[in-house]
């Protein structure tokens, strides 16, 4: 950006510590340069000067910018980052004083200057004044994937950077959630980047580079390190499982773990079952929901099946864990509503299937996106039914529907109709009808999250059974569910939580 006077301001990147890692930009940023500045900590001695220390001359001016504080306490009335956030604009307030004068000032960065590094602090507060140049450097991402002789990430792999400073759940969500990573600022807070790794399942492949390309330079597991040696230089990698061998069977580890999809794949996943989906060896399922499972890694087996064999599809799974395989069985919606959890547990039960291992992790059900995309019609009391009677007859639905809306509840109707179901939309609509008011709201949901989402309000008495397929979903107000008309062309619907 230009700026109003003759000095020039670069940020300079140095890379992870091996000086022979500086770029030919920053070796000549430096020699133009009259300032050389650079931040240390209260002991004076920097990382960064060190690195560039033999492209330092006798006739630049230095300018060490030292922290007040580190991680300890402060008595700045702005506590921590009001002490941090003075130190900055003193230490920017140092170097326009060399601006203005028409000097030019490089500031030294470890790594990349806009990489969590303290010159972008300096960037925010000069770069719209000043003539500027970044001079980008290697990271120390890419120095500890070099150390460790392993990709980092390939074809469609997701590479996500933590800082460590994550709250120990923000941290296992995060690191389920991707592909590969790597995690910053250890230190400290190794032992809760350590708990995380395992509670997100992906200790056993996370590894450990300590100062890459400085003296003392160490790699190896993280699950074996001794958290008392950890320093801040250091870093937690998660690399490309691309080449990850995926063993036939194993004595032990096998487990089957039913992952619910959300109404309509990916964006609905949460980061826990998406952890799961990318840690399987094999994902089992219905083709349909199996279609909603993004490509997650090169070795995976799919193994599709049509959705009236639920309990061999379960068998199948079991089948596979019981051989050493890590097994998702792909539910859509949440699989303990209407779906596969009960067919894995059921057989799961079986005297040969005892010793396997189960695990059901919830998803967003149809009920409750349904249910959001059109208000909140279920912000009070509701009951769930399927009018499916393939599992049940038709005379047990009745008189659960007849029951439910006696007492006023909510209703959330699935499975409402298919090609070789017609009548049960009417039915309910003529039943609920005898007990229920005519102009009750109505939520007409059909494939929510999806392509083709359609949610309209109607009333019970002009609900058309010939629009409502399998793909939609009901939801029947009480008597104290409302609806009405936004400036956006659009109906909501809620039901008030005080019951009148």
């Amino acid at each position: 950006m230009s700026g109003t006077t003759t000095g020039k301001l670069y940020g300079v990147g140095l890379g992870p510590g091996d000086p022979n890692l500086l770029t030919l930009a920053a070796v000549k940023a430096i020699a133009e340069a009259d300032v050389i500045a650079y931040h240390s900590a209260r002991h004076g001695r920097s990382i960064a000067r060190s690195i560039a220390a033999e492209h330092i001359r006798e006739d630049h001016v230095e300018e060490r910018l030292m922290y007040p504080l580190t991680v300890e306490t402060t008595d700045h009335p702005g506590g921590y980052r009001g002490a941090l956030d003075d130190f900055y604009e003193e230490a920017a307030a140092r170097l326009a004083a060399h601006l203005d004068a028409g000097r030019t000032v490089a500031v030294l960065a470890e790594g990349d200057p806009l990489f969590y590094g303290s010159y972008q602090h300096m960037h925010k507060r000069l770069a719209d004044r000043y003539d500027t140049t970044v001079i980008p450097g290697v990271t120390s991402v890419s120095a500890a994937a070099a150390r460790l002789g392993t990709p980092l990430c390939e074809a469609e792999e997701v590479l996500t950077i933590i800082p460590g400073t994550l709250p120990e759940d923000e941290l296992t969500a995060r690191l389920a959630g991707t592909d590969s990573a790597v995690v910053m600022k250890l230190g400290r807070t190794f032992p809760t980047v350590r708990r995380a790794l395992e509670r997100a399942g992906r200790l056993e492949d996370a590894r450990y580079v300590e100062r890459a390309f400085m003296p003392g330079e160490r790699t190896e597991t993280l699950a074996g390190v001794d958290p008392s040696t950890v320093p801040y230089f250091s870093v937690a990698v998660l690399p490309s499982r691309i080449d990850a061998v995926v063993p036939e069977s194993r004595e032990t580890g096998g487990e089957v773990v039913v992952v619910g999809t959300g109404p309509a794949g990916a964006p609905w996943l949460t980061p826990e079952s998406r952890g799961a989906l990318q840690g399987a060896d094999d994902l089992v399922g219905y083709t349909t929901y199996l279609d909603r499972v993004p490509v997650l890694r090169p070795g995976q087996r799919r193994h599709g099946s049509d959705n009236k064999v639920e309990s061999e599809r379960a068998e199948f799974a079991l089948d596979l864990a019981r051989r050493g395989r890590r097994v998702a069985v792909v539910s859509g919606g949440d699989p303990g509503v209407f779906a596969m959890a009960t067919a894995v547990l059921e057989v799961a039960c079986e005297p040969d299937y005892a010793d396997v291992p189960v695990r059901v992790l919830p998803g967003v059900t149809a009920a409750n996106a349904a249910a959001a995309a059109a208000g909140a019609p279920l912000g009070h009391d509701y009951a769930t039914i399927s009018l499916s009677d393939r599992l049940k007859p038709w005379d047990v639905i009745s008189r659960r529907l007849r029951a439910a809306a006696e007492a006023d509840l909510v209703l959330a109707l699935y499975n409402p109709g298919s090609k070789s179901r017609t009548h049960q939309v009417a039915a309910a609509r003529d039943l609920l009808l005898e007990v229920r008011s005519p102009d009750t709201p109505v939520v007409v949901a059909r494939d929510v999250g999806g392509p083709e989402q359609s949610v309209r309000v109607v009333t019970l008495k002009t609900l058309d059974p010939a629009e409502v397929d399998m793909r939609t979903l009901l939801l029947i107000g009480s008597s104290q569910t409302r609806a009405a008309d936004r400036g956006d062309g659009r109906t909501i619907t809620w039901t008030p939580r005080r019951y009148g």
